[in-house]
This record gives structure tokens, sequence and C-alpha cells, in this order.
């Protein structure tokens, strides 16, 4: 989501609070919603200002609570719903904007028409690292580059670049190398989709971030980078305005990842047991394989040597350079093996 995701936080006031509270909300956050929570953080409903106009043609006045004008059967989503399919809800019901809930009820973010329907015009690059060998995907990848694996009847490739096209991107840079004639082959220039493709050839491997040094002339603004076999529905947009607004050198997109212990848990101090945890699950962030970079970032790097991402993002670390996490909700699928493209086909086909 947009800078307007982030004003969502502001819009939201206790169901304790009074009808003026409300208002004011409204008129100091100017995003036309109020968001109602529990004591848990839960979402109770929401307020407009025809909810308020109709509470005061009740008879309540300004300090009456909020809680007969809350509308309590608010359309809600969850985290991972395809931006298509939030528009489509939003048409069908006639609404402006739609609170985004995890599975706790809790308000994670808030999709407003304004933000998710304009399509903006956007200068950046986004280079797509498609020159691995895709080991794992053999037999697929055989004689066929591993970006260029068809999903849903066209290559993973032409997926990316549809979807930052979709945003308003229009120029995209390939890292090439396995096979990268076959790729250039079928894209040429970009004219075909509407979009301008130049290319990064690299001689040898270079790793996720070293084909960036092959970049010229050195972009004036920063700039996404993704690899070729992730297929999501995470906004290239939205990630490069989190990196702005962060002021931030090198942004990551990760995603929450977890893993249930097979066995229960048993928990010692010396050979003393002091408790017992039932097949725990573990939570941690995991690279996505979507970055935004700024320009200084390619100083970094040496051309033709290799590099690979996360070692970038310590070097920048080293220089006290700024790099943040961009938590990610929308789906997401690295296509590494034969089991991930089938699953990849799957999404693909019920509109992933």
């Amino acid at each position: 989501m947009t800078d307007t995701a982030e004003i969502w936080r502001q819009a939201i006031l206790s169901a304790d609070s009074t009808i003026q509270q409300a208002i004011l909300n409204l008129n100091q956050v100017g995003i036309k919603i109020v968001l109602v929570v529990n004591s848990d953080g839960e979402l109770e409903g929401t307020i407009s200002d025809g909810d308020i106009r109709r509470g005061l043609l009740k008879g309540l006045d300004l300090n009456s609570s909020i809680e007969s004008i809350t509308h309590r059967n608010a359309l809600v989503v969850l985290p991972g719903l395809r931006r298509e399919m939030v528009i489509q809800l939003m048409t069908a019901n006639k609404i402006q904007q739609i609170p985004v809930v995890d599975e706790h009820h809790r308000i994670v973010g808030l999709h407003q028409w304004d933000e998710i329907a304009r399509i903006t015009s956007r200068p950046n690059l986004v280079v797509i690292m498609a020159g691995g060998k895709g080991t794992r995907l053999m037999p697929h990848t055989e004689n066929c580059p591993k970006p260029m694996v068809p999903v849903a009847g066209k290559p993973m490739l032409e997926h990316i670049i549809e979807r930052g096209k979709q945003e308003g991107f229009s120029q995209f840079v390939l890292a090439i190398h396995h096979l990268g004639h076959v790729i250039e082959d079928y894209f040429g220039n970009g004219e075909g989709l509407g979009v301008k493709i130049d290319y990064l050839r690299e001689h040898s491997p270079l790793g996720t971030a070293g084909a960036l040094s092959l970049i010229n002339p050195k972009p004036d603004a920063p700039f996404v980078v993704t690899n070729g076999d992730v297929i999501t529905d995470l906004r290239f947009g939205e990630l490069l305005d989190f990196h702005c607004r962060y002021q931030a050198t090198a942004t990551m997109a990760v995603r929450v990842h977890e893993w249930q212990h097979p066995f229960g848990v048993v928990q010692t101090q010396g050979i003393e047991i002091v408790g017992f945890e039932e097949k725990p699950v573990a939570r941690s962030h995991i690279n996505a394989g979507v970055y935004a970079l700024s320009p200084e970032v390619l100083d970094e790097l040496t051309a033709q040597t290799p590099c690979d991402m996360p070692a970038l993002f310590e070097q920048l670390q080293a220089k006290a350079k700024r790099t943040v996490a961009y938590p990610m909700h929308e789906p997401w699928l690295d296509v590494g093996r034969p089991g991930d493209l089938s699953e990849a086909n799957s999404q693909q086909e019920e509109g992933f």
C-alpha cells in the first residue's frame, strides 16, 4: 500500500470514543473513514460522514458514544487478496475503502479507491535478474532459461513485466546469462509488450546483485530489482514509495515464514525440566527476492565481479547506510523446484 496506507493508522479510534472525536478524526486525517477498534485491537467497524449525520438526526449529540453509529458489518478483506479482486469488490459494493485485517481481525491496512485504481506513470527502472541456470527446475530448464519456463501459458518473466506495466512502469532491464539469446529473441526491445527493454549481458554468473554493476548509465532515481523466478502480487510502486519515505539506501521485501516443529519441545535448565511446548511454531522473516535500491548502491559494486544481494546489504550496513525491510503480505512464490512450478500454474489459473 502507498502513503495513504500508512495514514490509516491515524484513522483508528477506540470503541469508547465520542461522536465529536470521530468528526475531528475525519477532518484531520482526511480519508473519509474512521476505523473503530476494541481494547484488543480488533476491528469493531467503521464510521463515515453519513453514519454521523444519521446519528445526529436521530437525536444523538457530540458527546454521545460512537457505539450506536458504528457500522459493524463493514466489508473487510485479508492481506493476500489480489488488487483486481479488491477493485471488483469496491465496484460491486459501491464503496471507496475496504479495511485489510489479519486472521485475528486486527487491522493491517486499508485499500482506498483513489490509490488502488490509479495507475501512475513511473520512470524508475525495473531490473529483473534472469541469468540463472535453474538446475533445481530440471528437466524444465534443460533447453530453456529458468525465467522463460511457462506459467499459465506464458513465461514467468512475461508475468513479471506485465505486472510492472500495470503499475505504470515502462522501462525494464533484464540481466541475462544462461541461454540469454532465448530471452532476447522472445522479448526484443519490449515493443511487443508496450514497454522498453534493455539487457545486461553477463559473461559469467555474477550472482543476484553483481549484474547491477553493468548498468550504464547510472540511474538518477531509485529502482526496483527482482529475481526472475518470483511470482508475486507485490506492487513495485508501493515498495519504491516505502523506500523513499524511509530515506533508505536499500530496501528488501520480506515476508513471514512459519515452520512448525514436528515434535514436542522440552525446556531444560541443566538436567531439570522446566517446561514443555507442544510442536511450537517458529516465525521468521525471509528474503522475498524483490528490492528497492538507491543509485548510490551501484558504487559498492565492481564491474564483472560476482556479488549476491545479502552480501551487498552487509556492505551497506558496514558503511552505516540505511537498509530497511518492507513487510509484504501479498501472495508470493519462489519457483525453484518442479513442485513450485505446479503450484504457480495452479495459482495463476485461480487468479493469483
